[in-house]
């Protein structure tokens, strides 16, 4: 394993990011090598999903939701198409990039620049695996992602995106997916608030963010319309990250909601008003807004979906995650006739992937198939990593950022600010208006 020896070598010359709180580095003082598939996550006794030679029979029900899918993905594809032609004239169909410009995790990158050339040596320098040795895959995975990432400064987009992560099934990741791309893109030098509007307050739990019952939150932002700049703390842990907190008190904003005027859209009035306010006070631009929902349907999700033009949902790679996708996107066309004309589905993130199941790779490739341009590349794998964060109040990128699960959600990151740069220019290379987060800013 002399190459893998190469490239931990050359991750301790690089200089160091965030530094995780959580268990040490190796006693040598390099960085953690790469964990070992999490075996525990999976039920030891789940032999019946195992990849063989023959695919079960596939249920009935199975039958249903992708006909459904199949319907709901037009739909969804052509609303986000039609988004982008009004800002920007029509949409080519995705080119292929240039030779040489493409990197290990199929990123485009700027051609020439010897820094690149370098990762992409020692890529090359890694040893190949093969099916029949997936435990070398998996090394070779993280290392080449370690090496591709590590201190590495992600693209602003044009202007502030503002991304609602929803999924009306609970359990799906949806709060791990928002704190975790927020510090990957705060870590890579961007600005990022997140909103927590779910009344569990777990986003401001693994931010380090005080929310205990009687500190300004998102509660007051919604129902007394206090400014949000005094509600919004900066996360302790990672530079650049601001959260705007969930208290209990969140939990009867839905009733008091209900007989208040304009209550469809009274966060999205007082995050205008937050990043005007930071423009005139001489604060740095906010580059992502992110916010977290709750696994409901009720007012609070319909104002995290009126006050954001994109909407990102994370899917577990299990059967159920189907059924709540399909519901879901009918939601989202109700918002669009109503509420938010240019709301649009613009990322898919798969969470939860274990490849050794046959579930797991069918439910991908369904989701693949009906969304194919909003489905991001990297998948999210069960790591116990992922889920012990939290409980050191801490997100992953800064418990363990070395480990399977902080490098995915690194990689997924780096897909969202590039798709947002790419988005932007023309297959012949000119510059076009970027569609703007907000109507009124």
């Amino acid at each position: 394993m002399t190459q893998l020896g190469a490239v931990y070598a050359w991750e301790t010359e690089q200089p160091a990011g965030t530094t995780p709180d959580g268990p040490p580095d190796n006693a040598d003082g390099g960085a953690r090598h790469p964990d070992p598939p999490d075996a525990v996550a999976v039920d030891a006794g789940d032999t019946s999903s195992a990849p063989s030679g023959e695919r079960p029979a596939e249920p009935r029900a199975l039958d249903q939701v992708r006909a459904t899918l199949a319907d709901t993905a037009l739909t969804s594809t052509n609303t986000a198409r039609a988004a982008r032609e009004d800002e920007r004239g029509p949409v080519d169909d995705q080119q292929d990039p240039a030779p040489g410009t493409e990197s290990a995790t199929g990123a485009p990158s700027p051609a020439g620049d010897p820094e690149e050339a370098r990762r992409a040596a020692i890529v090359d320098s890694l040893p190949r695996a093969s099916d029949d040795t997936p435990l070398l895959a998996e090394l070779q995975l993280d290392a080449r992602r370690r090496i591709e990432l590590r201190g590495r400064k992600f693209p602003r987009p044009p202007r502030t995106r503002v991304i609602t992560v929803a999924n009306q099934k609970g359990g799906v990741g949806k709060t791990t997916t928002t704190v975790n791309l927020a510090a990957a893109l705060a870590q890579a030098g961007l600005q990022v608030l997140v909103l927590d509007n779910d009344p569990q307050g777990n986003a401001s739990t693994a931010l380090g963010i005080e929310h205990r019952a009687g500190t300004p939150s998102i509660y007051e932002v919604l129902v007394d319309g206090a400014p949000m700049h005094e509600a919004v703390q900066q996360s302790p842990d990672v530079p650049g990250l601001w959260c705007l907190p969930a208290t209990i008190d969140l939990s009867g904003a839905e009733i008091e909601l209900v007989s208040m005027v304009a209550r469809e859209t009274r966060l999205r009035t007082a995050l205008d008003h937050y990043l005007t306010w930071r423009t005139d006070n001489g604060h740095e631009r906010i580059d992502y807004v992110f916010v977290d929902c709750p696994p409901s349907l009720g007012l609070l999700t319909v104002n995290a979906f009126v006050v954001a033009r994109e909407v990102l949902i994370p899917i577990q790679c299990e059967y159920y995650a189907l059924e709540g996708l399909s519901q879901l996107l009918k939601t989202i066309d109700l918002i669009q006739a109503h509420l938010n004309p240019r709301l649009a589905v613009s990322t898919i993130l798969l969470t939860m992937y274990d490849a050794r199941t046959n579930l797991a790779q069918q439910v991908a490739e369904e989701v693949r198939t009906h969304f194919p341009e909003q489905t991001l590349r990297t998948t999210v794998p069960r790591s116990v990593r992922i889920s012990e964060a939290p409980s050191y109040g801490q997100t992953v990128i800064t418990y363990d950022g070395s480990s399977s699960g902080a490098l995915a959600y690194l990689e997924a990151a780096r897909e969202l600010a590039e798709r947002a740069v790419q988005a932007t220019t023309r297959t012949d290379g000119v510059p076009v208006p970027a569609t703007p987060a907000q109507e009124d800013q």
